[in-house]
């Protein structure tokens, strides 16, 4: 189906003439009409949606709810319109969608609905805002939702580092237990939305801080960085490629868009249950991509892998992902539709070099939740075959990872993975937030012929999906929520925009400031000074607002003190302490150690600091 959107002042009709024998409509709809204020959507229903009639009006009602949310009204004409597919469905399945999609949205909405086939004369108004035209490609793919609820219940286990493994519900109680893996269960086996409609507190943070914010000229879910929460993103970019280098990932950059003309990619979209974004470009349709899983095949599939490579690991920034989230499923940094996804593919010899793959990186996962000051849940999910073959090793993997874990076992496998890893931080509302994942894929590399030689035959090796932070927007989301429930909330300090700032008492101490956020910035650290002609007392609040880690107020005392002492406030500890500019450095330099060192996004002094949010 091919939907055209007009934000409309007003749209009016009129039937003229029929269109052709038995194909125009007589009863039950009106002959002529206007609405006003409302959302005019031309609809031309395709040969393809006869697959599922029923699928395509719900994700065009879907589309619909998602356009109407957006722009603000409740009021909806829905106009047949051919001319916008060359490949238009029968017209007695046109007409039933048509009929259906009205029956959807009555209710919701004030809906009008011009007659199939007829000529009309038509007058539409359109209001000429930034989103009053909007297009949309709907297919009559199902969701994953309607899939699942046709499948049986998987089995939820609690397992402990003590070997011991035991009902999800019964034991969640349990005293080690943490509150996190509590709500954990709630969400995942009860199917309780803990807060259920309220925001999570990370939402608001981002714009307050000015990191992130919407951009009302762009669609819904996609995001704007500013400098400060920029760096945060880039940092956390850099400290994954680092991380996953030092494993032994090889990087590689793939294209970001992909003919659909090629059977794979479409069934690859297909078999991994994307929604997907496509246009047209010349003759061809397009898709942009939604993750670096085919970029990567494509690259496995053409290189010569032998044995002795194996394992093999291919790993890609995206900084291009998308999905198509719908009307209401966009959450501030949680669900958005363009993503920052780090992932890695992992060629292995057989099943048991896998398995020892998967371990290893959900122990490497593990170190980014210490590295980010985050704590994660894990959840083990596998096949009831998979756990059959392999109860002593999930025993020992729960023993490794020094953690509860929940075990999800599914009756038969319904995806690429027979096993799988996610860990999850818990936000402030009790919500998961999933983040760092692992997979063991064990039919793509046949479906995208990807194979290795042993010297006597070629065979194809299982795969491993790997994601060693998540989404970049994710980690921040849980960072957030994190710091949303500290008494005095903070980021670690390698990822703060400032780490020290330098507060002088008269314009007098301002050049002395400045030599010393030389000094640190020299060595690496990002300082700055709060030169602004406010009071001393409104400067110290601004630090405290923007969770400066270390600030320091500057007056004669300091420039004359023969020690050079400074009185530093230390926000993790809540506390002054006097050192010296050196001292100071060197506890800044081992608190951040190896992690990256990104040089300051905005001006040294902060009255060069705009304001991105009008706060």
């Amino acid at each position: 189906m091919r939907l055209l959107f007009i934000h409309s002042d007003h749209l009016e009709f009129e039937t003229t003439t029929e269109a052709g024998d038995d194909l125009a409509e007589t009863e039950e709809v009106p002959m002529e009409g206007r609405m006003d204020d409302c959302v005019t959507a031309f609809v031309s229903v395709e040969s393809e949606d006869e697959a599922d009639l029923d699928a395509v009006v719900e994700n065009a009602a879907d589309e619909l709810r998602d356009v109407t949310g957006q722009l603000n009204t409740r009021k909806i004409v829905l106009y047949p319109y051919a001319h916008l597919s060359e490949s238009l469905a029968n017209p007695d399945s046109a007409k039933t969608v048509m009929r259906n999609l009205e029956a959807a949205l009555e209710g919701e909405y004030e809906v009008l609905r011009a007659p199939f086939g007829w000529y009309k004369a038509f007058e539409v108004a359109c209001k000429g805002h930034p989103l009053s035209e909007l297009s949309r490609h709907v297919t009559p793919e199902r969701g994953e939702e309607a899939a699942d609820a046709e499948r049986a219940p998987s089995e939820w286990k609690l397992a402990f580092p003590d070997g011991e493994t035991r009902d999800a519900l019964d034991a969640k109680d349990a005293d080690p237990v943490s509150d996190d893996m509590r709500a954990f269960v709630e969400d995942e086996v009860e199917g309780k939305t803990a807060s259920k409609g309220e925001q999570p507190p990370h939402v608001e943070l981002m714009r307050e801080k000015e990191l992130v914010g919407d951009d009302e000229l762009s669609d819904v879910g996609n995001l704007r960085w500013y400098p400060r929460g920029k760096l945060i993103r880039d940092s956390l970019m850099a400290y994954v490629n680092d991380l996953v280098v030092e494993y032994g990932g090889m990087p590689v950059e793939t294209p970001i868009m992909y003919d659909l003309g090629v059977r794979a990619v479409r069934e690859h979209s297909e078999k991994f249950g994307e929604r997907q974004y496509r246009f047209e470009s010349g003759d061809r349709e397009m898709m942009l991509r939604f993750a670096a899983c085919f970029g990567q095949f494509s690259i496995m599939r053409d290189m010569h892998i032998s044995q002795s490579d194996l394992p093999l690991r291919i790993y890609e920034m995206s900084t291009y992902s998308f999905r198509r989230e719908q009307r209401g499923e966009v959450v501030g940094l949680k669900r958005q539709r363009a993503f920052t996804m780090p992932d890695m593919h992992t060629a292995t010899r057989d099943m048991e070099q896998a398995k020892d793959e998967l371990e290893a990186q959900a122990k490497l996962s593990l170190r980014t939740s210490e590295d980010l000051g985050l704590n994660y849940e894990p959840a083990i999910r596998m096949t009831q075959k998979f756990y059959d073959d392999n109860e002593e090793w999930v025993e020992n993997l729960v023993d490794d990872l020094g953690k509860p874990a929940l075990v999800e076992i599914l009756p038969e496998r319904h995806h690429y993975w027979s096993a799988k890893i996610d860990f999850a931080a818990i936000d402030q509302l009790g919500r998961p937030i999933e983040n760092p994942t692992v997979q063991i894929d064990v039919e793509s590399a046949e479906r995208f012929d990807i194979e290795y030689s042993t010297g006597q035959e070629s065979r194809h090796p299982p795969l491993l999906h790997y994601s060693p932070s998540g989404g970049i927007e994710r980690v921040l989301a849980a960072l957030l929520e994190t710091a949303a429930k500290q008494e005095t909330p903070r980021l670690p300090t390698w990822l703060s925009p400032t780490q020290v700032r330098f507060v002088p008492v008269g314009e007098e101490h301002t050049d002395y400031c400045d030599a010393l956020a030389d000094d640190l910035e020299s060595a690496g650290i990002r300082a700055d000074v709060d030169d602004r002609s406010e009071s001393v007392g409104k400067r110290i609040a601004r630090a405290e607002t923007d969770w400066v880690p270390y600030y320091a107020v500057v007056g004669d005392r300091e420039i004359e003190s023969d020690e050079g002492l400074l009185g530093v406030n230390v926000r993790s500890e809540e506390a002054e302490r006097e050192m010296t500019v050196e001292e100071l450095r060197e506890t800044i330099l081992d608190e951040i150690g190896d992690l990256p060192k990104k040089k300051r996004y905005l001006p040294q002094h902060v009255s060069k600091h705009p304001h991105f949010t009008g706060r």
